[in-house]
Parts: C-alpha cells; sequence; structure tokens
C-alpha cells in the first residue's frame, strides 16, 4: 500500500477522549517516525499525557487561543491536526486553521455503529462529515470491490464502566490540580465541579439503576401494549447541540409527546428511553411527566433509564429521535424510524419525513437492502473496530488506526481507490 514517508509529518494532538487512547495513539506514530506534540488545556489533559518532553500546555484564555495556535503550527512545522469532535470552540478554531493551511485534519469520534467501533473521518464527522453528501447509489458503486459480510449488530456499549471511570477522574484532575491553567473554561454550560459530581453519583449509582432499569423494562416487554420508542441523547452532546433544531431536550420531549398524543392508536404506548451516560443534569423524567399531562397521554408514557436497546426493539413498533448513531440498530432490524436532526444515516432510503402525527399514525418500513449497503459502506470506511475506553478495545484499535492516519487517502477515497487496508473481524467482547 502506498503511504507517504512518515518522517515528513508532525502530528498535533488537542482534546481527546477520557484516558490513555490519543497517548497510545501519539506513541505508535512516534514509532512510525513521525513527530508528536500534544497540546493541553487542563490538568485532565495533562493526566494522561505522561510524555512531558512533547506536552505543551496553553494558560492563556479563549481569546488568545488563535494566535497562539497559529504560532504553534509554524513553530512546530505541523502537517495533521488529531482531535476528538469538531465542534467544540478551541476544535473548531484548529479545524479552520488547518483547512486555510492545507493540512490533514483528523477526527476521531464515537462509533456511528457503536459500541464496538469508534468513528475515524478527515475533515469533519456527523453533520460535517463528507457522509452527509453521499449518497446510497454512490455507496453502492464504491461497493462493488468489496465483499464484505455485514457484522451483526452490537447490542451494549461493552465498556461503559470504563467510560464513567475515566470520565470521574479526568473531571477530578481538572477539579483538584488546575492551579496552573487558572484560564480553562470547559465547552459544558456547567462547573466542572458540578461534573465531577455527576460522574461520581453515576458510578456509585449504577447498581441501583441497573435494577430500577430492569425492572421498568421488564414491565414494558411485558404490558402487552404496541409501543414506540422515542431514544434520547445527552442534551449537551455536540450532535444534538450543533446538528439539530432544538436548543434543549424538554423541546424535543413536546415535540414526541404532541406528536404521539395526536397520531398514535389510543392502544399504543410511547416509551422514552434515556441515553446510557444520562445523568440528571437535565430534568428528563419530571419533563416528561409534566408534557405527559399536559397531552393526556399520562397513562401510556414511559420513561427508561439507558440500558441495552436490543430488548426493546425487538417489538417496538416505530423509533424516533433527533440523531442520535442507536437508530442504526433501528434501521438494521428494518423498524420505521423518524429523525428531526443533521445525520450521517438520515438517507430517503430509510429514514421516513413524515410529519410526526402521521409518522406514529402508521410509518412505512425502512429500505432494509439500502441500509444494509449503507451499513456495509460504514464498516469499510471509516468505522474501526475497538473503543477508547477498555484496554482491550484500545489495542483493537490501534491496529487499524494508524496506518489509516497515515495513508495519502482519507477513509472514503480508500475503498474507492483500491488501498483501503483489509478490514478486521469483529469480535465482540466487554
Amino acid at each position: 500500500m502506498d503511504r507517504p514517508h512518515s518522517k515528513t509529518r508532525a502530528f498535533l494532538f488537542l482534546q481527546g477522549p477520557h484516558g490513555p487512547f490519543f497517548a497510545r495513539l501519539a506513541r505508535m506514530l512516534r514509532r512510525a517516525g513521525a513527530d508528536v506534540w500534544r497540546v493541553g488545556f487542563n490538568a485532565g489533559d495533562s493526566a494522561f499525557w505522561r510524555d512531558r518532553r512533547t506536552y505543551i500546555p496553553f494558560r492563556g484564555t479563549p481569546d488568545d487561543w488563535p494566535a497562539s495556535l497559529a504560532d504553534l503550527l509554524d513553530a512546530r512545522g505541523i502537517t495533521d491536526i488529531v482531535l476528538y469532535g469538531d465542534t467544540r470552540p478551541i476544535h473548531a478554531e484548529a479545524v479552520r486553521q488547518a483547512r486555510a493551511r492545507g493540512l490533514r485534519i483528523h477526527v476521531f469520534e464515537e462509533g456511528y455503529m457503536r459500541p464496538y467501533w469508534v468513528t475515524y473521518e478527515r475533515g469533519g464527522s456527523n453533520g460535517n462529515s463528507r457522509l452527509m453528501t453521499l449518497s446510497v447509489d454512490q455507496m453502492r458503486t464504491h461497493l462493488e470491490q468489496s465483499d464484505m459480510d455485514t457484522a451483526l449488530p452490537p447490542a451494549s456499549w461493552g465498556d461503559m464502566r470504563h467510560h464513567i471511570f475515566y470520565g470521574a477522574l479526568y473531571h477530578f484532575c481538572v477539579l483538584a490540580l488546575n492551579r496552573r491553567y487558572r484560564n480553562f473554561k470547559p465547552h459544558r454550560s456547567i462547573t466542572v465541579r458540578k461534573e465531577f459530581a455527576l460522574y461520581l453519583q453515576r458510578l456509585l449509582l449504577m447498581p441501583a439503576q441497573a435494577v430500577e432499569r430492569r425492572v421498568a423494562t421488564w414491565r414494558i416487554r411485558h404490558g402487552g401494549f404496541p409501543y414506540h420508542l422515542a431514544l434520547l441523547q445527552l442534551e449537551h452532546d455536540s450532535s444534538f447541540q450543533m446538528h439539530s433544531p432544538f436548543g434543549t431536550m424538554a423541546e424535543f420531549l413536546e415535540t414526541v409527546v404532541q406528536g404521539f398524543a395526536r397520531g398514535a392508536p389510543l392502544h399504543h404506548h410511547l416509551v422514552v428511553k434515556a441515553h446510557p451516560l444520562e445523568d440528571g443534569r437535565v430534568p428528563v423524567r419530571r419533563d416528561l411527566r409534566r408534557l405527559a399531562r399536559q397531552y393526556g397521554v399520562a397513562d401510556r408514557v414511559h420513561y427508561l433509564r439507558g440500558g441495552k436497546l436490543a430488548q426493546l426493539l425487538d417489538e417496538a413498533r416505530s423509533a424516533v429521535t433527533v440523531n442520535s448513531t442507536a437508530a442504526q440498530q433501528v434501521l438494521w432490524r428494518g423498524i420505521p424510524l423518524r429523525t428531526f436532526g443533521a445525520a450521517v444515516y438520515a438517507k430517503p432510503e430509510f429514514v421516513s419525513t413524515k410529519p410526526l402525527a402521521d409518522f406514529f399514525a402508521g410509518a412505512e418500513r425502512p429500505d432494509r437492502r439500502a441500509y444494509t449497503d449503507y451499513r456495509r459502506y460504514l464498516l469499510e470506511t471509516s468505522q474501526i473496530a475497538g473503543g477508547f475506553y477498555s484496554a482491550r478495545g484500545r489495542r483493537q484499535l490501534l491496529r487499524q488506526a494508524v496506518d489509516m492516519m497515515l495513508s495519502a487517502d482519507d477513509p472514503y477515497d480508500a475503498l474507492h481507490a483500491g488501498t483501503a487496508a483489509p478490514r478486521q473481524q469483529l469480535r465482540l467482547v466487554t
């Protein structure tokens, strides 16, 4: 496979997923001969990057960042920028400058086919992904030279405890050790102290909440009523904030409950499933109860904390979401889906555009063949088997990620040009 010589490459890492993944990735890039640097914005960033020689602390104000970044790109001869998500302010500025300079932009994100895959793209992700402009017919053309079997859909996150642990550790470091980063401003709206408290509370309450979730799931599955699913996201998630028409989760909930009340048959129920990482910073359950009473459907609306989606999908009539990646499991099962935000999977072949009341009254099934081709395309391009948070998941991920980053072609061009490396067969691990 034709690859650029890595000694001509200088990678600048910005903020990554909580935990050691970025440090492990950088170590392998250095072994390949590339120069690697990391900008840290707080003590949490510093804690997960042990190489002090390549760590560059940024202690300025947000207004200082554009000029500091430009100087850094010049001084270090940066050719590539690596980041996790492309919408937080410091990353959006980095993407802007990188594009102006013609630098490669490597964007990691949670998997579009999560939980056992992560997303790697060039230039942007989610609503800024190249997938937004690719049609299913174009994907089919590029797949003509591929005969990969479609992997089975995963049913759980796999490394949820690791995810929550690293999140709590990161925010503890920011809370307790951030004296040298007094100008740091988190991209979230709540304080670091509150963020840490929520992570810790979530970690401690996991056993009790698991019991509550199992009981609620059992009641729904044995209730004997047809039901529709509303799949929630985190209100502070970038996909919700940057690529949807809603400013708050309450706005989305009102749209869903109102549409359900107006269109669904009177014997149907609505199950509102929270995101697995929902931590209580948004009063979802309270808002849902208020709206259900307001629209006269309080006896037909149920709230469910996180957990596995597969058990509920097996008997669901339809599903609605803003742009959650959980919708991929909905489509895999051939269940009608309605979305509201920009999503990489929102193709006309398999996502409904009906008014919501009409959708609840009776929605058409998605084109299963079109979705199967779409899914194969993702698994051959931007989806890498593995995970950010568990040791086994990181090892699996690194086997593919470094070669993909060093490739001259981005994942989508590589498939079309025939330069893509063979993909790993997925082994489901927990």
